[in-house]
């Protein structure tokens, strides 16, 4: 009987390490670089006005009106500019700053406090005119206080506001509360009412659903609500420059416009005030970063 060899088994190729062509989000290294060089060209496009204002803030006077123009300070870093500028006898900045910061933070606490619970009460129940009601809100947001300055400036009269900040509080909530309102009711109306049942069953009555269920689910919103509000508060102009009087009680936006002569500008003061105004806005979204991130991307997966 003839005994047959086993079979040998084919030896594989060897295999060569493959050199990686993809990143992590398998994006080839070549298009990552290109992503990259267009994500730095348009940052730089937007970052361009501040470049400018923040070197601006650092020059003479007859340096920012040199013609030809001097891109950099050619006598040195001005760092005194901003010493004099808060030195400015007409123009208090330190009031000027106190005054924007208590205005921009109470009215967006108001704003808080009273778009909370009338987006919530909005979204979970079903009344005679609610949505008469949520139209008349997103109405007065098409109205800005550059167009009501003399309306408000009387009733302010009247009420014996006039030249306070509890005017101002009061005048940035009003016209930022419908924004909050909406944006917080969506939020709200996304939220299962299964979850308030379940915890209503568990014994928890409307405002420990709201305030211990309710508003951890919804954070981003009142996180995007209060980005809104503060921004706008901080920034806004055209009531403030009617209604706040007092040189102590202005705020930044105003105390500004100080700077601007009839014949003459102080343009290094006029830039070094824009770059202080910016800074709390900074901070404000360096703090509340991953909050935001986090409502812009709610939704996305479930």
């Amino acid at each position: 009987m003839a005994v047959t060899a086993p079979a040998v088994p084919p030896v594989a190729a060897p295999v060569h390490p493959r050199r990686k062509r993809y990143g992590t989000d398998n994006v080839s290294g070549r298009r990552m670089w290109g992503r990259t060089a267009i994500g730095a060209v348009i940052a730089l496009v937007f970052l361009t006005p501040y470049l400018i204002m923040l070197v601006g803030s650092l020059k003479t006077r007859s340096e920012i009106l040199s013609v030809p123009p001097e891109y950099l300070p050619q006598d040195g870093l001005q760092l005194g500019n901003y010493q004099s500028m808060w030195d400015t006898p007409e123009t208090p900045l330190t009031y000027n700053l106190l005054s924007t910061i208590i205005i921009a933070v109470f009215a967006t606490l108001l704003v808080l406090l009273v778009a909370t619970p009338a987006a919530y009460y909005t979204a979970r129940f079903r009344f005679p005119g609610r949505m008469v009601f949520l139209f008349l809100v997103i109405v007065t947001q098409m109205l800005q206080p550059a167009v009501l300055t003399a309306g408000l400036f009387r009733q302010m009269l009247w009420l014996d506001l006039n030249d306070t900040w509890v005017a101002m509080i009061l005048i940035n909530a009003a016209f930022n509360l419908s924004f909050a309102l909406w944006i917080m009711h969506s939020f709200f109306a996304a939220i299962p009412k299964e979850i308030d049942e379940a915890a209503q069953i568990d014994g928890a009555g409307r405002l420990k659903v709201l305030f211990r269920i309710n508003l951890p689910l919804v954070w981003p919103g009142i996180v995007t609500a209060v980005i809104f509000t503060f921004v706008s508060s901080w920034n806004e102009f055209a009531a403030s420059l009617v209604i706040m009087s007092t040189a102590e009680n202005q705020p930044l936006s105003v105390a500004l416009t100080k700077f601007i002569g009839q014949y003459a500008t102080s343009w290094q003061y006029v830039f070094g005030v824009s770059i202080v105004a910016i800074v709390p806005v900074i901070i404000l979204f360096a703090v509340i970063e991953k909050r935001l991130i986090g409502g812009l991307t709610a939704g996305a997966v479930k």
